[in-house]
Parts: structure tokens; C-alpha cells; sequence
């Protein structure tokens, strides 16, 4: 608009048109200075912003900030949470809504050493004693419930080969107690086993139950055995759940299906990640198929889409053309949460447009405990330290300091 208003303002020979047009350019110009300035006030001092409150189903949130799930392999002996566990997740407990760590729904679902589990009794105390004290701090927390698939080693398995949806090599490494190792060709797994994913999940969430969580989030995302199954790219299975997008989407429907059961749509979300190619990890027409399997999703009565579709940072970058979150926002109808990149201003304009309800922060949160109360007051961020985001022990996990109260 303003450039075609300088075009006919050089092309004009009338000197009184031009101190006239010359008056509507500038005039236009603080228009579009007021609009964007207007538009920051309202992002910044509305009733919608990341501070604001948010009714999921029938669960209050305080806040719009939630803590993404980040594997910290922290765990102790035979995968249990520790007291350090519960002391970082209640230093966090001021996000609106926690995702824990991904937690392997059964020994057959560990991919890394050190990573907490749900499946035994245990591991069901040793979280109960995370979600009592992030409740007596007046936090909200969910479990990512999480089979690996391929992404392992026979190290971390007692001798059996990882399972996938079909016989294919895997870039990439993993970390088991004797050190760094290559993922070896998985086994493929029979359509008699398939069956007892589902049976894992849900035993898995009863136990989540349990344990006191809030609810729980299904993670279908970064290459892992829910994903695999539903990508065009690592399922070339011809049985019923393999082959057409229909047969694809069939285990994670399941899967989601029997968790519903156990808690109720409401307290239940999945977590999607339709750009990541880590871990081999390929679609052939990823818009098609994230849009169907949302759609179905939403048959389900699902309470949350977790979607990751970075906008930069440690995550990458999609472009915008690219980006499919607009178009599932369109599907799904209830909560969606976005995830990638993420910082107070990008949120608070995501947030106020309603392109989502709920924004996931995840090293932001790592490294400041506090990070709602540092957003409010626009305070400066603790830098993380990536040597130690994997490392046993308190150092980079539960020794980040707080924002001294102005």
C-alpha cells in the first residue's frame, strides 16, 4: 500500500497533489506504526497472553507455560525416580502444566541408560513421591508415556534386538551402560505382538494413575515406535497395520484409544513432530498424513495435540510455508500446544492470535527453574549448560539459581 502510494507520488506533476499525497503517506505510515504498536500493547497487557489463565477440560492451568518433556537421565538403579527427580520437577512447578521426561512404558520400550520407566511397582513409588511434592508446591503434572521402538540396543534389552514396524537400518547412536553405541538393524515386530503395545500403554497408564499424576501425554513424536508406525518412511508393513495411512495410523489410534479408557479424553494428550527427520525418519507426504491422523485423533475425544513445529533455536527452523500447525489447528478441537524455539514475545503473539492455546518451553526451563516469574518480569535467562543435560547428578539439573525477587 505505501509503496504503490510513493510510485504515484514520483509520477505525479501537480506540486499541491504532491504535498497532499506526500501528507497521506505519512499519515498511512503512522497508521501502520500505531497498528503495530497497538497490536504489541495488546499482546503484552491482554486477557490472552502466556499469563493468563486456561481451562483444559476440567483442569485449571494458572499459566499458558508448560514445561516440555526433556530426557535427563537421571534415573537410579532399575529405572526408578529419585529424591533429585522430585526436587527439579518442584523447583518447575510454577509452569502452568508439567510434561515429564518420556518414560518407557515397559523394558522393551527403553532406548537410553538411565531414563525413569512406569511399568513397575518401583518406579510407580518412586514417581508418587515426585507428584506429592509437586502438588504440596501447587503444581500440575503429566507423564510422557514413551516406547522407543528402534532407537536402542540389545545392551539396554537384555540381549533382544529392538522392535520396530519393519526390518530397516537407523542412523544414529545411543547411550548404554558400556558407553556410546550404534543402533543396530531392529526386528520387525508380528501382528500377533502388536497387540500387547497396546496392552503396555495402557498398563502403563493405569499405573501413571497410580503414581498421581494429572494425566498424561502419549509421546508419538521424534522417531520413536508410535511415530514409526505412522510415518510412510519406516513402515513398509503389508499387514493391517501397514501400507495404506489408514492401516498406519492403526497402532497410535489404538494406543490412544485404550489410554482414553484409563483416564478420560480430558487428561490425555499426544505429542507429533511431522518435520523431524532424526533417527531416519522420513514421510512421504507428511501434511496428508498428520492431517488425517489429526482428524482422527479428534474422533477420540482427546484432550491435547502437542505439536512440534520449530520456529528456531537449538530445534530448527521451519519455514513458514512449510508449517502445518495452522491447518491441524483447524482439525483438532481442543487443546492445541505448540513447541519449537519459543520465547516470551513469539509466545505472547502466538498465544493472543490463537494459533494456540498453550506454548511448551523446553531448555528455557532447564535452565531457569522460575521461568514463568522470569517472563513476567522480562527478567534475563540462565544460560544452560549442554554438558550436562545428560550427566548423572545435581550439576546442570537442580543447581540453576532462581530469580532474586524485585
Amino acid at each position: 500500500m505505501i509503496a504503490g502510494a510513493l510510485k504515484r507520488l514520483r509520477d505525479s506533476k501537480n506540486p499541491a497533489k504532491k504535498i497532499a499525497d506526500t501528507k497521506k503517506i505519512a499519515d498511512t505510515k503512522k497508521m501502520v506504526t500505531d497498528f503495530a504498536n497497538l497490536k504489541e500493547m495488546i499482546i503484552m497487557a491482554g486477557d490472552t497472553d502466556l499469563f493468563s489463565h486456561y481451562q483444559m477440560g476440567d483442569l485449571t492451568l494458572p499459566n499458558r507455560i508448560v514445561m516440555a518433556p526433556m530426557t535427563r537421565n537421571r534415573a537410579g538403579d532399575a529405572d526408578v525416580p529419585v529424591s533429585l527427580t522430585a526436587t527439579y520437577y518442584v523447583q518447575r512447578a510454577s509452569a502452568g502444566m508439567i510434561i515429564t521426561e518420556g518414560s518407557q512404558v515397559s523394558p522393551q520400550g527403553v532406548g537410553y541408560v538411565h531414563t525413569p520407566g512406569i511399568y513397575s511397582a518401583a518406579q510407580v513409588a518412586g514417581w508418587k513421591k515426585v507428584t506429592d511434592a509437586v502438588h504440596q508446591a501447587g503444581g500440575r503434572i503429566f507423564i510422557q508415556l514413551w516406547h522407543v521402538g528402534r532407537i536402542s540396543h540389545p545392551d539396554l534389552l537384555g540381549g533382544a534386538m529392538p522392535v520396530a514396524p519393519s526390518v530397516l537400518p537407523v542412523e544414529g547412536f545411543t547411550h548404554t551402560p558400556d558407553g556410546k553405541k550404534s543402533i543396530p538393524v531392529p526386528r520387525a515386530l508380528n501382528t500377533e505382538e502388536v497387540p500387547d503395545i497396546v496392552k503396555q500403554f495402557r498398563q502403563a497408564a493405569e499405573n501413571a494413575r497410580n503414581a498421581g499424576f494429572d494425566g498424561v501425554e502419549i509421546h508419538g513424536a521424534n522417531g520413536y515406535l508410535l511415530d514409526q508406525f505412522l510415518r510412510s518412511g519406516s513402515n513398509k508393513r503389508s499387514d493391517k497395520y501397514g501400507g495404506s495411512l489408514e492401516n498406519r495410523v492403526r497402532l497410535p489410534l489404538e494406543v490412544t484409544k485404550a489410554v482414553i479408557e484409563v483416564w478420560g479424553g480430558n487428561r490425555v494428550g499426544y505429542r507429533i513432530s511431522p518435520h523431524n527427520t532424526e533417527h531416519s525418519m522420513s514421510d512421504a507426504n507428511p501434511q496428508e498424513t498428520f492431517s488425517y491422523f489429526t482428524r482422527e485423533l479428534n474422533k477420540t475425544g482427546l484432550g491435547y495435540l502437542h505439536l512440534i513445529e520449530p520456529i528456531g533455536g537449538r530445534m530448527g527452523f521451519v519455514p513458514l510455508e512449510a508449517r502445518i500447525g495452522p491447518i491441524l489447528r483447524s482439525i483438532f478441537k481442543r487443546t492445541l500446544i505448540l513447541n519449537g524455539g519459543y520465547g516470551l514475545h513469539s509466545g505472547n503473539e502466538i498465544i493472543a492470535s490463537g494459533e494456540a492455546d498453550l506454548i511448551a518451553f523446553g531448555v528455557p526451563f532447564l535452565a531457569n527453574p522460575d521461568l514463568p516469574e522470569r517472563f513476567r518480569q522480562n527478567a534475563p535467562l540462565n544460560e544452560p549448560d549442554v554438558a550436562t543435560f545428560y550427566m548423572g547428578g545435581a550439576k546442570g539439573y537442580t543447581d540453576y539459581p532462581a530469580l532474586v525477587h524485585r
